[in-house]
């Protein structure tokens, strides 16, 4: 018994190969000019900086007094998944990350209450700090990184 051999059927069959070659070509550009395109992904970046500068404090002072208030104050933050911080001498960096399944439209609401919570207790803050600075402009990274 003979096996079904591709290649000798195409050779023998030259014309109904070419014919399916060139409908598969012109279906794959028909395609290919109907593809949906994007110059920026439609995707939110989660992420907020917070940085509050207090010149002339230690590390150990903008610890205790500026950066575990505006820590505690942004754990009320709805959708909240992480916060990570940094003191340093004279400077105080807090990063949040809200969680993946918050909805792309529920993201700019957080921003603005964090923004609203630190403004509430800005008040009780050491004297002679600077900020507190948000940063959540992210939305262009992808495209300079493809550029």
């Amino acid at each position: 018994m003979k096996r079904f051999n591709l290649s000798d059927w195409a050779l023998h069959h030259r014309n109904l190969v070419l014919y399916f070659m060139l409908v598969l070509t012109m279906a794959g550009m028909l395609a290919y000019t109907k593809l949906g395109q994007s110059e920026d992904p439609p995707f939110t970046f989660k992420v907020m900086v917070v940085r509050t500068m207090w010149p002339g404090a230690s590390a150990h002072e903008v610890e205790l007094q500026l950066t575990d208030k505006l820590e505690k104050k942004l754990q009320e933050l709805p959708y909240l998944d992480i916060l990570r911080s940094y003191s340093r001498p004279g400077e105080s960096l807090i990063f949040i990350l809200a969680k993946d399944a918050t909805p792309a439209a529920a993201v700019p609401d957080v921003w603005y209450q964090a923004r609203k919570k630190l403004g509430d207790i800005r008040n009780t803050l050491p004297d002679g700090i600077q900020g507190p600075f948000f940063n959540d402009e992210f939305g262009d990274v992808y495209g300079n990184l493809y550029a």
